[in-house]
């Protein structure tokens, strides 16, 4: 019987892997045919009201701006640390801390005009996600704690305290009893960009967000470092920089990005604090970050395909009456073509005879 093994090519191919992404959203285009077909819709009129529909209009447009400002600044964030192979999945949570934190400053600074205030509550945005990131770091620095599972975990204990806040101290007492916080002074929230819409100032500061993430990996030393330490820990280790520092400068940067989106999630399209105030954008982030390539262009166009992928979810659910799992569908089956081309550049399918042992380097 013959077996088949996955042999390291020598060389991948450079190419496929700034092309894999295309080919992924093309495999998740076609087997999304095949799934409308299985659940009874027309294939060409879904694909229509998923992928065409939500941007037909100038409203659509900005909303497709809108939810992708979030993704591209968490997924810059978060691609810091992944070019070292430190794995924040805890963005989410830290998201939330940051909108509690800048909100909490919109609260406390009711009925100030200034226009400073608001830059306070950015920075406080960035400083409550990036504190709440400093746990896993510190627990892994100190502890050896995969920081996976302890950012993971923290993101329930986020959602907990905000859920207490708006339910407890910070609940609007004009509110008719539904937990929520006061709506936020409009001196406080990010002026609009086109009237009609909910589209605001804050895709600016996702822009800046992005283009600050690509200096820092590009052009600045700590951003070397983080590269050397990704491409090969031992390098990294025998050139003296630290693993410690690598670990702290990639949470970090992932936390305080998280916090900044969530800051302008509650400062723009939301107004106010409520029990949820993200669709899992957190989570979504990452696969945002893979698919751009961890580069912040690449992550600038992943982020509208998921934008995308959102607002055609939401589409369906109202036209073509489909559940709102079909949004996780597509996202995960984006994901799942990408890891499976990411296999195939860096390995090739390699089929051994009966009794042949395995070429050295080859992998299960």
């Amino acid at each position: 019987m013959r077996r088949i093994r996955l042999e390291a090519r020598p060389v991948p191919s450079r190419a496929m892997r700034y092309l894999s992404p295309l080919v992924a959203a093309a495999l998740t285009v076609v087997v999304g045919f095949v799934v409308f077909s299985a659940l009874g819709r027309d294939p060409f009129a879904a694909f229509h009201a998923f992928f065409v529909k939500p941007v037909s209009t100038v409203n659509g447009v900005a909303e497709l701006l809108l939810k992708a400002s979030p993704l591209m600044m968490i997924a810059t964030g978060l691609a810091v640390g992944f070019r070292a192979n430190v794995w924040n999945i805890g963005a989410e949570g830290q998201l939330i801390l940051g909108a509690i934190l800048g909100g909490g400053v919109a609260l406390y600074m009711e009925g100030a005009a200034s226009g400073w205030v608001l830059a306070v509550m950015v920075l406080a945005g960035a400083v409550g996600g990036m504190a709440w990131a400093a746990i896993p770091a510190f627990l892994r620095t100190r502890f050896n704690a995969s920081e996976i599972l302890t950012s993971l975990m923290l993101t329930y204990v986020a959602a907990l305290l905000l859920s207490y806040l708006v339910h407890g101290p910070w609940r609007d007492p004009q509110g008719f009893n539904f937990p929520q916080s006061k709506m936020f002074d409009d001196a406080l929230l990010f002026p609009l960009l086109l009237e009609g819409t909910r589209l605001n100032a804050s895709v600016f500061l996702a822009l800046a967000v992005v283009a600050a993430g690509w200096v820092f990996v590009h052009k600045s030393f700590l951003g070397y470092q983080m590269r050397v330490a990704g491409l090969a820990d031992a390098a990294a280790r025998y050139a003296g920089f630290s693993a410690n520092r690598t670990v702290w400068l990639g949470m970090l940067a992932g936390g305080g990005a998280a916090g900044i989106a969530g800051l302008a999630e509650v400062a723009g399209p939301i107004g106010q604090l409520t029990p949820s105030i993200s669709p899992g954008y957190g989570f979504a982030a990452i696969i945002v970050a893979f698919v751009g390539r961890l580069n912040p262009l690449g992550i600038v166009l992943a982020s509208l395909l998921m934008s995308l992928l959102y607002l055609g979810g939401e589409q369906a659910q109202m036209e073509l009456r489909l559940p709102s799992a079909i949004t996780g569908l597509f996202q995960g089956m984006l994901l799942f073509f990408l890891l499976g081309a990411d296999v195939l550049i860096n390995y090739r399918l390699k089929t051994l005879r009966p009794g042949r042992p395995a070429a050295a380097g080859s992998a299960a």
